[in-house]
C-alpha cells in the first residue's frame, strides 16, 4: 500500500518504506494472482510488464508523473527468515523502483535474522505474537524515520505527545466506499499542537494488524512515537477493517482491488480517501 500511494502521489509525498511487500502493480486486480505470484512464489514477478503498467499510467493521469520521485527516498526491507512473502518478490520492488526513476535513492535490508514480524527494539521473543509484533532488539520504526524521514533524527526517551482516534468515515467520498474501520489514529507531538509546521508520516499496518483485533498495541507500541516526538513529524495510522464480502479477512490494504477496479490509481478509493484526509492537514495532492 504505501508503495501504491507513493507513486500515486510522488509530486508531494518524499519517499516510502516497504516492508515484506511485492511491486506496485503485481496482483493485476486478481486475488489469486496476488496470493500466488506477489507473495511466494517460484520466480520473482516480471519487471518488464510492471514497469510498462506504471509508466502508462503516469501518462494517463492515473498517477503522478514520475519526476515527483526524483531525489525521494526509498527503504525496502525484508527478514531473511519470512515464510510469507518471498526475497525475491520484495526485491522486484526495489528493482521497479530503480527502472522508473535513476534519481530515487533506494537502499535494501534484506539481512535481519527475522521472519515476517513488525520489530522492535524490545529484547526478547522474535517470533511474532498475535498482534504481528515481535521483540526482535531491531527498531524497525527507528529505521524507517532514519531511512526515509531525517537520516538525523533522533528518538525522545519516551512518547509525550498525544495519540487521537478519529473518525475516518466523513473523508470517504458517496459511490467511493473504502471498506475502512470506523475509526483511525493520529499521533501529534507536543511541538507540533501549537504553531510550529510538522511534517506527517502515514504508517499503514499489515494485515491482520488492525485497532479492530488488537486494540492500540501498533499504533502506541510499534515505535513510531517516540521517533515522530524527536523529529517532529505527526503521524497518522488510518484503519482497514476486515470483511467477507468483499472478501479481506485479514483487514489488509487493498492491493489487490478489493474496493474498486482503479484501486492502485488516484481514482483508487482508497486513495481517494487519503487525499481527503491529506486535506485536512493541509496537503494537496
Amino acid at each position: 500500500m504505501a508503495h501504491q500511494v507513493h507513486l500515486a502521489f510522488s509530486s508531494t509525498i518524499d519517499g516510502a518504506a516497504l516492508i515484506a511487500g511485492g511491486p506496485y502493480g503485481c496482483a493485476q486486480g486478481d486475488l489469486q494472482t496476488a496470493l500466488s505470484h506477489c507473495m511466494h512464489p517460484d520466480q520473482a514477478p516480471e519487471l518488464a510488464p510492471l514497469n510498462d503498467a506504471v509508466r502508462s499510467r503516469a501518462a494517463a493521469g492515473q498517477i503522478d508523473v514520475l519526476s515527483g520521485l526524483d531525489g525521494d527516498r526509498v527503504w525496502v526491507m525484508h527478514g531473511r527468515e519470512d515464510k510469507i512473502v518471498s526475497a525475491a518478490v520484495t526485491a522486484a520492488s526495489a528493482d521497479l523502483y530503480r527502472a522508473l526513476s535513476p534519481q530515487v535513492a533506494v537502499t535494501v535490508d534484506a539481512d535481519r535474522d527475522f521472519g515476517h514480524v513488525f520489530a522492535t527494539a524490545a529484547q526478547g521473543d522474535c517470533r511474532a505474537d498475535d498482534a504481528h509484533l515481535a521483540a526482535c532488539g531491531f527498531d524497525l520504526a527507528g529505521e524507517v524515520f532514519k531511512q526515509v524521514v531525517d537520516a538525523d533524527a533522533q528518538p525522545a526517551a519516551k512518547a509525550t505527545g498525544e495519540l487521537f482516534a478519529f473518525d475516518q468515515r466523513p473523508y470517504a467520498e458517496d459511490g467511493h466506499d473504502p471498506l475502512l474501520a470506523d475509526r483511525g489514529y493520529v499521533y501529534v507531538p507536543k511541538q507540533c499542537r501549537g504553531e510550529q509546521s510538522c511534517g506527517l508520516h502515514v504508517a499503514f499496518h499489515g494485515c491482520e494488524m488492525q485497532a479492530d483485533r488488537i486494540g492500540t498495541r501498533f499504533v502506541a507500541e510499534a515505535g513510531y512515537n517516540r521517533w515522530a516526538d524527536g523529529a517532529g513529524v505527526v503521524v497518522l495510522y488510518p484503519q482497514a477493517r476486515s470483511s467477507l464480502m468483499p472478501l479481506n479477512p485479514k483487514a489488509c490494504w487493498d492491493w489487490w482491488g478489493y474496493t474498486c477496479r482503479d484501486y492502485d490509481t488516484r481514482d483508487g478509493a482508497q486513495l481517494r480517501w487519503l487525499k481527503r484526509v491529506f486535506a485536512q492537514f493541509g496537503i494537496a495532492v
